[in-house]
This record gives structure tokens, C-alpha cells and sequence, in this order.
């Protein structure tokens, strides 16, 4: 490229120097690896503390990182997740439930994002109760029953697609306002409340939902839902920023072919809960080690450079 004659000698030899760098790929923003998916390998996946997304999220992680991707983890309520990805904070999200649960989400940032998919399609939001509560079979027995459970639902994260579905349709559709509350506190204490009951074989009714490891773990009755409250089974799909398509060719093929079973993800968050906290990765990690065939025809030639 001819350059123009009033350039000074220093500027002209700055600007050398900067080709040459270049050239030599000692430039920072060709550390990331380069011929592959756009010139760059990072990705960062935004993840809630639903446990089939932690699963997904630390398994997509542990492989990715194996095939030359640098991919950083972020945990998120449900509604910063959405909102990060549709402002290119968060290059992916893995736990889009669909057409009910994150409807409004989906409604205020679909302009915003790339559907990249279904993973999962028989996911479904329930109540659920130990099966040693004989008595409560139906949400519809829960009013009559409340003060077995202390008049309460124990929940999970107030932001949850859920929670708004239980305290805006169920509760009304059910007559429950005056002799149940919802519970919120989040996903985690949800699940120690539960643990705890079931230990001393206590009553205890949880919102909970399929899949989740939590149904192999404990002997749970979802109880009917005769007025479809609860809705119906939605789709887990996987959702991108605008342009992730574009910048990752080779992995959204990957995404749009991927799919786990009831099994497969059973399997996966059993190894991840067993492994205790702060091992999730580690744990997803020995998991697809476990599964390599799967993983290696899931993720085939993937390779971040």
C-alpha cells in the first residue's frame, strides 16, 4: 500500500514494525489460536443453577477446552443470563426453555439472539412430594392438606420461569392463595430442604421439574395436574448471541446435532452431585472420559485452531 510522503521517518517505522509483529503473530489478539471458528477460540457460556444446565454447561466446557476452545463459565439468575446474551455479554446459553417458561424472555430479546436448537424436548415443570405422602396425589389435594406442609410450597430462585408460573397460574387455578405460600430462595436450598425431609421422613412439597437427577436419587410423585396449571412439555433449546453462527461455524453444527437422553443426563448429573461442589468440571470432565464414543460422535473433528 503506498503511503503518503508526509509521514515522518518515525511514523513510518512504527508502522513497520507493526506489520512485522503482526506477521509473526506476536499480536495479543491471535492468542486465542487462529484459522479457526472467526479467528478466535474464546467463549464464554452464561449458565443458571438449574442442575441439567450446570451439567451441559461444565460437559460443553470440559470438551471444548480439550479441542483448542478457551471457554470461561457464568453463573447468572435466569433473566441477567437472557439479558447478557442479547447484549453479546455471554456467547452462549444452554437451558432456553420453550414455548412457556422463558416466554418472556424470549418475547423481550428473540430479535436479539440466534436460536441455535433443540437438545432436550420432553422437559416439564411439576410439583412434586416424597412418596411416602399418601394422601396427596393431586395439586388439587394440596388445599385441603396444606397444613401437613406447614401451608407451604417449598421453591426456587424468585426470577425462575417457574416460580411466576406457579404464583401467577397454579396457586389461582387451584384455590390456594388463602392456604398456601410460595416459598423462594433458590435451587440449592430447594433441594436441602428436600434432602432433609426425605431424611426424617417428613412431609414436604417442592417445585421441581424433569429432567433432574433429584428422580433417581429419591423415590418423588409429581402430583396431576388436572387443570394443566403446570403446562405441558417444553423444549430445552440452546440459545446464541447475535452473530454466534457467523463466528462459530463449526460448533453451532455441533449445537444443532446435539442431544442428550433421559439416561445420558441422568447419568451426567448423578457423576457431577456425587462429585460435590466446586468439582463439577472435573466431574463432567470424567463423565464424557466415560463416554468418549458419544462425546467424540457428538463433538466429531471440532477443533477450536
Amino acid at each position: 500500500m503506498r503511503r503518503r510522503t508526509s509521514r515522518t521517518l518515525p511514523a513510518v517505522l512504527a508502522a513497520l514494525l507493526v506489520m512485522v509483529v503482526g506477521a509473526c503473530g506476536g499480536g495479543d489478539d491471535e492468542s486465542g489460536g487462529g484459522g479457526g471458528e472467526g479467528g478466535g477460540n474464546d467463549l464464554t457460556i452464561g449458565y443458571i443453577a438449574w442442575d441439567e444446565n450446570i451439567a451441559l454447561a461444565n460437559l460443553f466446557k470440559a470438551e471444548l477446552d480439550e479441542r483448542g476452545y478457551n471457554v470461561s463459565l457464568r453463573q447468572l439468575d435466569v433473566a441477567p443470563t437472557w439479558q447478557a446474551v442479547a447484549q453479546g455479554e455471554v456467547d452462549l446459553f444452554q437451558d432456553a426453555w420453550l414455548p412457556v417458561t422463558h416466554s418472556d424472555y424470549w418475547e423481550q430479546y428473540k430479535d436479539q439472539v440466534e436460536d441455535l436448537g433443540v437438545w432436550y424436548d420432553q422437559a416439564t415443570l411439576d410439583i412434586a412430594v416424597p412418596s411416602y405422602v399418601k394422601n396427596v396425589n393431586s395439586i388439587a389435594d394440596l388445599k385441603q392438606h396444606a397444613g401437613q406442609f406447614d401451608g407451604k410450597i417449598t421453591g426456587i430462585e424468585p426470577g425462575a420461569g417457574e416460580t411466576r408460573l406457579v404464583e401467577t397460574k397454579m396457586i389461582p387455578d387451584y384455590g390456594l392463595g388463602s392456604a398456601m405460600t410460595l416459598q423462594k430462595s433458590s435451587t440449592t436450598a430447594m433441594l436441602s430442604a428436600l434432602d432433609r425431609a426425605i431424611q426424617n421422613k417428613e412431609p414436604i412439597v417442592v417445585t421441581l421439574w424433569h429432567p433432574h437427577w433429584a428422580y433417581s436419587r429419591y423415590d418423588l410423585k409429581d402430583l396431576k395436574d388436572p387443570k394443566g396449571s403446570m403446562g405441558e412439555a417444553e423444549k430445552l433449546h440452546m440459545i446464541g448471541r447475535e452473530g454466534f453462527g457467523e463466528d462459530f461455524p463449526e460448533l453451532t453444527r455441533v449445537i444443532k446435532n446435539f442431544s442428550l437422553t433421559d439416561k445420558q443426563l441422568e447419568e451426567l448429573e448423578n457423576t457431577i452431585q456425587e462429585a460435590g461442589q466446586g468439582q463439577e468440571l472435573q466431574a463432567a470432565g470424567q463423565w464424557a472420559q466415560q463416554n468418549k464414543q458419544l462425546m467424540d460422535e457428538a463433538f466429531g473433528q471440532l477443533q477450536g485452531q
